[in-house]
């Protein structure tokens, strides 16, 4: 609906107006009857102008009701706006009507018709009549007053958008006589006025209380679709809840018509941020996990007011992924808590299901970890993700199940560890020397293992040992060898990391 100005003043009702100006001037002059009697002219052409206003109001009120059927969501406001503004117009309008109607029953009496125009009054030119009823009664003082609150009703009906125009036409400021005396408005209406000018005045009032009900149903009319957008442009978008689709699950897309006004440009806002003209958010991802974010955008509305449209959106953030296997190397160890990270694109975490048979499963830090039975001779991981509130399949993968690798038995002495072969007097005796249990430098893995216990041959006598130091008495009696002599540890123990113990090898070192 179109933003329609407010009825401007037709020539008819400028020539009422000037009519009644001049006659009015004329009256002052205390002209002939023939001139009193205008009034019933003017008087005519006024009541003329407010039944065709009157008709126009009735066609707004009836389209404001069909409206209020079809949409009543966006037109309730303004259409309950319309039934105060009826109610209180026909207030004031039948207040002065029920004035007149007095005026014109002191003047003429009973026989006099009802709703009588000028022109069917016999004492038009009664100018003591007006001035009891208005003045010395104080109805011309409360008539001021309902004017007063019909004209503020209306300002607050319109949110104070057509305050200046209310304000002259229904002005009740005080005036200025021939002599320079203050007059108030209720004076300039009945001290020692005919009763044919008074009933005239009257008239204009009703006829202006109907235009300007007039204007402010036209206004309402308006605001109807006031926050409407006016667009010249359509455009297609297609919008997808997700650009990556796993096989056997869904692609969903909303497909939407959009209108836009290419003549202004909205001013977009990210986090109080505002962003390029185009309305295109790029940001680089850093960290993972879901992202969230919300702004609005700024635009002109139809009244000219700046209008804000919030929203807010998210986004996840995954790690760059690959997927490579070595299937010769799919092996897990028996009774051991094997680390396995487990991922799905474009599905977090806590949407991922990891299920196993043959070893049980549970999360720790992020990774999954896999303990298979003792007798299992394999494993297999099966991996299901929440796509769209409905858990898919990802796939599986089978492992064999081995034991735990024999470590090797290391004399570790500074950086260096000895296996058999020569160690110096130095490297032997070091303080901190101890006897390790690995898989040596080039070993696949690098487990836990701990050495509970030994045993040290020196010329000829097995010293027991507990824990992986010599004792001191073991250290006296290596700093007496000579050079050449043969060291062997023997009977190595050591717990591994699923708590059982073990022997290994042997160690047969040289003094050099």
């Amino acid at each position: 609906m179109g933003g329609a100005k407010n009825c401007p003043e037709t020539p008819r009702q400028k020539m009422i107006g000037m009519m009644y100006l001049v006659l009015t001037a004329m009256l002052a002059l205390n002209v002939s009857a023939d001139i009193i009697n205008g009034y019933a002219k003017v008087d005519d052409s006024l009541h003329s102008t407010i039944n065709t206003v009157e008709a126009k109001n009735e066609f707004f009120y009836r389209n404001f009701k069909s409206m209020m059927d079809q949409n009543p969501e966006k037109t309730k406001e303004w259409y309950e706006r319309s039934l105060q503004l009826k109610e209180q117009s026909d207030s004031i309008y039948n207040y002065i009507q029920n004035f007149k109607d007095e005026l014109v029953l002191m003047a003429d009496g009973s026989e006099a018709p009802k709703n009588a125009t000028v022109g069917q009054l016999n004492k038009k030119d009664d100018t003591n009549i007006p001035h009891n009823y208005g003045l010395n009664q104080k109805n011309g003082e409360i008539l001021k007053n309902r004017v007063v609150e019909y004209r503020e009703f209306l300002k607050g009906l319109c949110n104070n958008r057509l305050d200046k125009e209310f304000d002259v036409t229904f002005a009740v400021s005080d005036g200025v006589n021939a002599d320079g005396e203050t007059i108030s408005w209720e004076a300039t209406l009945f001290h020692e006025m005919p009763l044919c000018a008074t009933l005239t005045m009257l008239s204009k009032i009703q006829n202006d209380i109907r235009t300007e009900e007039s204007n402010v149903l036209t206004w309402l009319t308006n605001q109807t679709d006031a926050g409407d957008l006016r667009v010249n442009k359509l455009q297609a978008y297609v919008i997808p809840k997700s650009d990556y689709v796993i096989r056997g699950g869904k692609y969903s897309a909303q497909i939407i018509l959009a209108a836009i006004d290419s003549t202004q440009n909205p001013e977009y806002y990210i986090e109080g941020q505002r962003i390029n003209d185009n309305g295109l958010y790029e940001v680089t991802a850093t960290g993972t996990g879901l992202k969230k974010f919300k702004g609005s955008i700024s635009f002109l509305n139809n009244m000219g007011e700046m209008e804000n449209l919030p929203f807010e959106s998210s986004y996840s953030v995954g790690e760059p992924s690959v997927t490579i296997s070595n299937t010769d190397l799919n092996i897990m160890y028996r009774k051991h808590e094997n680390k396995f990270s487990i991922s799905v694109p474009g599905v977090s975490n806590d949407k991922i299901k990891v299920s196993v048979s043959g070893a049980t499963v549970r999360q720790s830090g992020g990774m999954w970890v896999i303990v298979p039975g003792e007798s299992a001779k394999e494993v297999s991981i099966s991996v299901q993700a929440e796509i769209e509130g409905k858990m898919q399949a990802m796939g599986s993968q089978k492992y064999r199940v081995k034991p735990l690798p024999q470590p090797g038995a290391y004399f570790k002495s500074r950086e260096f560890e000895y296996s058999d072969g020569y160690i110096s007097r130095s490297a032997l005796l070091q303080k901190d020397a101890t006897i390790i249990a690995s898989y040596g430098p080039d070993g696949l893995l690098n487990l836990p293992f701990t050495i509970v216990g030994f045993k040290v041959k020196i010329n000829g006598t097995f010293y027991d040992v507990k824990g992986n130091k010599f004792t001191q008495n073991e250290i006296n009696k290596l700093g007496q060898l000579k050079q050449g002599a043969d060291i062997i540890i023997a009977d190595i123990r050591a717990k591994g990391p699923n708590g059982d113990i073990t022997k290994l090898k042997s160690l047969l070192l040289t003094l050099n």
